[in-house]
C-alpha cells in the first residue's frame, strides 16, 4: 500500500459514533505491541516520545530525533501512522512546510498540529494558525499526500474545566476556519464534558477529536457522543513505565 493509499485508509477510519480508537506510542517496539493488539492505526504523542528518549515535552526533542523515530515506526508497519508534530517546530509558514516535507518523507500519513505557542504564552490568533494550517495543506498536495491535518486548540487544556462551557463559541469559530483553511479533524483535548463533547461533535463538520487519559475506560460513551477519534495522549506511557516500576521493584 502506498503512503497515499494509506493517508486515505486513515481518514476513512474517522466515523462519528463509530471512532478510529489511538493507544498512542512512543518508539517502533510500542508501535508494534499496540499494532498487535489489533489497533487499525498508529499514533505517537509528543508528551511520550519526548519523556521516553530525556526530553521535556514542548519541542525540546530535537526535530531531528523526532524524524529518526517516526521513519523508524513507519518501516516497521504497514499501518498508517499518524504523528504529534506539536507547533510543527515553526511559527512562519514558510518554514513550516520545510518541516512538513520532512515528516512526509518519513512515511507518516497524518500529524496533530496544535494551536497554543510553544514555548510561550496562549494561544495563536486564528488568523496565523489558519496560515499555518494551510501552508501545511498546500505542502502535503504538492506531494500528493492526503496528509490528515488533525487541527488541535488547547483553549481547553489552558482553561478550567468550570470555564469550558464559556469557551466554546471560540472554540466553534477557530473549527470553522481551520476547516476552511484545509484541516481534516478538529481535537479538543482536555474538554471532558459530555454535553460539551456533543455540542462539539454537532455543530463542527470535521471529525471530532477527544482526550482520554484512562486507560482502563469504557470508551462506548465517548463514541456515543459521536466523536471520531479517540487518544489516550500520554496515559498509555505513564501506566507502561508504572508496570515496569512495579516489575523490577520485585527484583529489588
Amino acid at each position: 500500500m502506498s503512503q497515499s493509499d494509506r493517508a486515505k485508509a486513515f481518514a476513512d477510519l474517522h466515523k462519528p459514533g463509530s471512532p478510529v480508537v489511538l493507544y498512542n506510542m512512543w518508539d517502533a517496539g510500542s508501535a508494534a505491541a499496540v499494532a498487535k493488539a489489533g489497533a487499525s492505526a498508529l499514533a505517537t504523542g509528543s508528551w511520550s516520545v519526548a519523556v521516553a528518549q530525556g526530553y521535556a515535552d514542548g519541542e525540546d526533542l530535537p526535530m531531528e530525533l523526532l524524524f529518526q523515530i517516526a521513519g523508524r515506526i513507519t518501516a516497521t508497519t504497514e499501518l498508517p501512522v499518524s504523528v504529534d508534530f506539536e507547533g510543527g517546530y515553526a511559527t512562519d509558514p514558510e518554514e513550516l512546510s520545510l518541516n512538513i516535507k520532512r515528516l512526509l518523507a518519513t512515511g507518516a500519513v497524518g500529524l496533530n498540529f496544535e494551536d497554543r505557542v510553544v514555548g510561550g504564552e496562549g494561544l495563536h490568533d486564528i488568523a496565523s494558525q489558519v496560515a499555518r494550517i494551510k501552508a501545511i495543506r498546500a505542502t502535503a498536495d504538492a506531494t500528493g499526500i492526503p496528509l490528515y491535518i488533525n487541527a488541535r486548540t488547547d483553549l481547553f487544556l489552558q482553561s478550567k474545566p468550570d470555564a469550558h462551557a464559556s469557551l466554546i463559541d471560540d472554540a466553534l469559530a477557530r473549527a470553522e476556519a481551520y476547516t476552511k483553511a484545509g484541516a481534516s479533524g478538529f481535537f479538543v483535548p482536555g474538554l471532558t464534558d459530555p454535553e460539551l463533547i456533543k455540542q462539539i461533535c454537532e455543530q463542527v463538520s470535521l471529525p471530532v477529536n477527544v482526550l482520554c487519559l484512562d486507560t482502563s475506560a469504557d470508551i462506548k460513551p465517548l463514541a456515543a457522543l459521536g466523536v471520531a477519534r479517540i487518544s489516550f495522549g500520554p496515559a498509555p506511557y505513564r501506566t507502561a513505565m508504572k508496570t515496569l516500576t512495579a516489575q523490577a521493584a520485585q527484583h529489588y
